[in-house]
């Protein structure tokens, strides 16, 4: 399968060109800062501005799926930056399809308040940003899933064990939700290889 990876340069992302290329896949590697990316058997780097809509389509059409990891951290204005981010993935892909990483804030808690709303002050404008991207990526006709991380994801142990879910914020006996980068990266390989979420936002946790 050949991927197109969208900030692959990122925590997340570098962890799903690894993951992918582990798996044989071959990957075309996007970012702003192509320099950065090492030269691999099986990985192709490119440059990338996410709103950039005509180099994005055109790359989205010589692959078999777009992942994308990226976060609105770079202008200072998360909402702004998250809504052009959707907006452009929604007018370039077209009938390609879209395994998208989302954020936390996405989700929900158990009784249905918005994980967005109640994260620490610092975070909650990046949250509420993803969220927003994830609902247009939702409303929109594109082919997609949105893998959101749990609470806490870092770099870590691939262990290959780990709960999913849908919409709500999964948690462990003692009440902490979290995750590696590496084991939500095989997650996320495994929903690109074998479909259980079209179209819907899922999760991933211990």
């Amino acid at each position: 399968m050949k991927l197109l990876v969208i900030g692959a340069t990122g925590m997340i992302g570098s962890r799903i060109v690894d993951e992918a290329l582990s798996r044989g896949h071959e990957v075309v590697a996007a970012t702003r800062n192509p320099d950065k990316i090492q030269p691999r058997a099986g990985l192709t780097a490119e440059r990338l501005d996410v709103t950039d809509v005509k180099r994005l389509g055109e790359l989205a059409a010589g692959v078999d799926t777009v992942i994308s990891a990226t976060s609105p951290r770079s202008s200072g204005n998360p909402e702004a930056e998250a809504v052009s981010y959707a907006s452009a993935l929604i007018e370039a892909l077209g009938k390609t399809r879209l395994v998208m990483v989302g954020g936390a804030g996405s989700l929900n808690l158990p009784d249905g308040t918005p994980v967005a709303d109640v994260v620490p002050d610092v975070y909650a404008a990046e949250a509420r940003a993803m969220r927003t991207a994830y609902e247009r990526i939702k409303a929109s006709d594109l082919d997609y899933t949105v893998q959101a991380p749990a609470g806490e994801i870092a770099p870590g142990e691939r262990t290959g064990q780990f709960r999913l879910q849908t919409d709500i914020l999964l948690t462990d006996a003692d009440g902490n939700s979290r995750i590696s980068a590496e084991d939500f990266a095989v997650a996320l390989l495994n929903e690109v290889e074998q479909p259980q979420f079209r179209r819907q936002l899922f999760t991933a946790a211990y």
